[in-house]
């Protein structure tokens, strides 16, 4: 056994603490970047560029969650081919599900980018911020394609019990975005453009970095593989679309909110905004915490060692209910 494989031999509270813990903090220090950024817009250019920002919240949480819930379907089987150390099946699952989710992310990134303005008429989003909302959404959907990547190499990392990387690359990035909206959006005066861009460039650097450090990774697993496996797609979308459904089903909720709010106006619709902001600090550390059960029940029941699948379980029920 190695150190990668510290989910299926270490003493499953200790595994699920170790593994768990930089989940939590990555997406801790994600959400304060995602009130910083709120804040710097706020700051420098309006109540009126917050609420344009915020309008698109709702709209692109949904997205976000078609990107994590292709990366659980991938992930679950990355984790038990892991788990079961057939390192020729998993790297056909990395390849397979990275080929076929960037011709997705592609696909939704241009439909997005076609419909952006349709998108934000049927939430009803103020007329005086509808073109600034307009221009962040199409902006956003330039880079969907580096943020699916990104999403779907992280539950990649985190697939094979490194969970350390993703919150490197998510500090990095998040520190990388800030720096640049400072510039940009306090220096330059750029606006809603430039807070949105600043966004693509910081999301496009971290995913090139985390796919040529998951290759990178990949190397040490020497082994046959194949490039693309229709059969293992098959059986990874029976999981994704599922979890997709599962983890829409709230920012589709969240949406229709928002639809709701937007007709009070600017000044209510940038409230709302920040406030959303505040309360996703908290959420998500219920969120990083299922998150971690997945690769460690994947792991173990690859490995075959069932009994520890229920342990994990019962420890991670209690820890939320101590919550």
């Amino acid at each position: 056994m190695t150190k990668d494989e510290y989910l299926i031999t270490d003493p499953p509270l200790k595994a699920l603490t170790v593994f768990a813990m930089p989940m939590i903090l990555g997406s801790f220090f994600q959400q304060v970047y995602n009130m910083a950024d709120s804040i710097i817009v706020g700051q420098f250019v309006g109540s009126s560029a917050l609420a344009a920002v915020g309008a698109c919240a709702a709209l692109t949480n949904v997205f976000i969650c078609i990107a994590l819930g292709a990366g659980v379907g991938a992930g679950v089987l990355v984790s038990r081919y892991f788990g079961a150390q057939d390192y020729g099946k998993m790297k056909t699952i990395v390849s397979t599900s990275l080929i076929s989710f960037l011709l997705l992310s592609v696909f939704l990134g241009v439909f997005g980018f076609c419909t952006s303005h349709w998108m934000m008429s049927i939430l009803q989003t103020p007329a005086d911020i509808m073109k600034d909302a307009v221009l962040y959404l199409r902006i956003y959907f330039v880079g969907f394609p580096f943020l699916f990547m990104y999403n779907i190499l992280s539950t990649m990392f985190t697939s094979i019990g490194e969970s350390k990387i993703p919150l490197w690359l998510l500090i990095f990035s998040s520190v990388l975005n800030i720096i640049m909206d400072l510039l940009m959006v306090g220096g330059l005066k750029l606006g809603v453009f430039s807070a949105a861009f600043a966004t693509l460039i910081a999301q496009g650097i971290s995913a090139v970095l985390s796919l040529l450090i998951f290759l990178y990774r990949m190397r040490k697993y020497a082994s046959l593989f194949h490039w693309f496996d229709k059969k293992e797609l098959r059986t990874m979308l029976k999981i994704a679309v599922p979890s997709i459904l599962q983890q829409s089903t709230v920012s589709i909720g969240m949406m229709i909110v928002q639809a709701v709010v937007n007709p009070f106006g600017t000044q209510a619709l940038a409230g709302y905004a920040a406030t959303m902001r505040v309360e996703n600090v908290f959420s998500l550390i219920f969120v990083s915490i299922g998150n971690a059960v997945s690769p460690f029940v994947s792991q173990n029941l690859g490995a075959g060692k069932i009994s520890r699948i229920t342990v994990g379980c019962m420890l991670c029920r209690s820890c939320l209910y101590s919550y």
